[in-house]
This record gives structure tokens, C-alpha cells and sequence, in this order.
């Protein structure tokens, strides 16, 4: 996997129809000083303000179409608001974002926790999703399928998060996910756990009916040269995942 521009920029390998385009971003060729280092687009994780709006512009830059992106303010919860509806320069509280209209990017950031984007199989239809294991409990994945009218005509996309390898949890993880099947979980030393977040992903969205998913086998944690991660590092900066119409 290689940068497609100047900057930290990646085209998932997931057939999307025409006129849809998808991106995510790992960390570098920003202007972020350490240890926000450098392709930071998070304004909420105390980077200076000026080097958040010049990383932001330089992936506007990057984005073919020139879409809007969405921004989120992330909450760990399951409100899943219409990008369509929001005003200029609103920042709703919401953890997805969907839309039926060209030009609009549905954008997720993160520095661990899993994003996951969305397209109906005619490509008239996109969401975006940001799922750690507290929003995927609560059922924010299923609910922004509910989104579209038919789950078996749309196909998801697991953007990198951290993974099954590095995600230590405790035993409330595993009460919170009871019915999923052994496999999400590994055991630790005592009684915590390594719980594998796009396994959990992937089994939620299956049984739900979607139609496929695509990717999850990236870590951000074991990859510190191309991704953010809090859990590996605390302090530090967040990627983006998004997908837009471009007509």
C-alpha cells in the first residue's frame, strides 16, 4: 500500500460503482510538530489550530471531485445524522453521518477506534461510521445500516483500526458482546482479553444481512510510521475516513 499523493492518502481496495470515491489517511506529510506528527486532522486533541486548518486543507487538496467533508464531533454513541441537513461549518454531535447527494463526504476520524464506510450497490447511497467498542455495542454500525432500504444491496469497508493483537480488554467487553461467537475474543493474562474490533464488526454487519465487507487487516497500533494510535501512544493525532458521490 503506497500514498497516492504528496500526503498520507489510500484508496481502499473495495469495488465501489461509479461515480463513488472512498479515501483514509495515515500520518504523514503533514505540518503537525510532534506528537501530532504530522498528517493530524483532529482539532479536539490539542494540535495547534493553525497546523490542524493547513493538514485539513492539504487533504482537501488531495480529494478528486473537491467534495465537503462532513465533520463530526464524535461521541462513542449511535446518532446517525443526514449530512444533507446540516448547515455550513456545523459540527453535529453524531458518531455517522449518510447522504444521497453528490459533493458531500461522510468523514469519521480516528486514532484506534474502527471507521467504517458504506455504499449501496447502485452508488446511490453512502454512510460513514465511527465504531470503538463502546458505539459498537450500542449498535451504531446496525443502525446506520438501517439506513438504507436494502442491507443485502450495500458493502461496508473496515478502515484501519487497532487490532486483534493489541486490543487488550477487560471482561466487561466480553459481557457487552455475550453473543458473539469465540473467535472475536482471545484469552490475556488473567482475566482480560484481546477482543478483535473488526471481527466484531464483521459478525454484527453479517447478521444484520449485509450484502459484504471488505478490509479490516490493518492495525494502526503495530503500524507507528503510517497511523495514529491513542492506544499506543496517548497523546497524538487522528486520521480520516470518508467516501463521497461525485455525481
Amino acid at each position: 500500500m503506497s500514498a497516492e499523493t504528496p500526503i498520507d492518502l489510500f484508496t481502499p481496495d473495495w469495488p465501489l460503482p461509479g461515480g463513488v470515491e472512498a479515501r483514509f489517511s495515515g500520518r504523514r506529510g503533514g505540518v503537525s510538530q510532534a506528537p501530532f506528527d504530522s498528517l493530524n486532522l483532529g482539532d479536539h486533541v490539542g494540535d495547534d489550530p493553525a497546523s490542524v486548518a493547513a493538514n485539513r486543507a492539504l487533504l482537501a487538496q488531495s480529494l478528486p471531485g473537491d467534495p465537503t467533508i462532513q465533520w463530526l464531533t464524535q461521541v462513542h454513541g449511535c446518532q446517525v445524522i443526514h449530512a444533507s441537513g446540516v448547515q455550513p461549518d456545523e459540527t453535529p454531535q453524531a458518531d455517522a453521518c449518510k447522504t444521497t447527494e453528490p459533493g458531500i463526504a461522510c468523514a469519521v476520524m480516528t486514532a484506534d477506534c474502527l471507521p467504517v464506510l458504506f455504499c449501496d450497490s447502485r452508488g446511490e447511497q453512502i454512510a460513514a461510521a465511527h465504531a470503538g467498542w463502546r458505539g459498537l455495542a450500542a449498535g451504531i454500525l446496525l443502525e446506520t445500516l438501517k439506513a438504507f432500504p436494502n442491507p443485502r444491496e450495500v458493502s461496508a469497508y473496515l478502515a484501519p483500526a487497532i487490532g486483534p493483537k493489541a486490543f487488550e480488554v477487560g471482561p466487561e467487553v466480553r459481557q457487552a458482546f455475550a453473543a458473539a461467537p469465540d473467535s472475536c475474543f482471545q484469552p490475556g493474562q488473567g482475566d482480560r482479553l484481546f477482543a478483535d474490533l473488526p471481527g466484531l464488526a464483521r459478525w454484527q454487519l453479517r447478521n444484520a444481512g449485509i450484502g459484504s465487507v471488505f478490509g479490516g487487516g490493518q492495525c494502526t497500533f503495530s503500524d507507528p510510521e503510517r497511523f495514529f494510535s491513542y492506544r499506543r501512544d496517548g497523546r497524538t493525532g487522528r486520521q480520516i475516513s470518508l467516501i463521497w458521490k461525485t455525481r
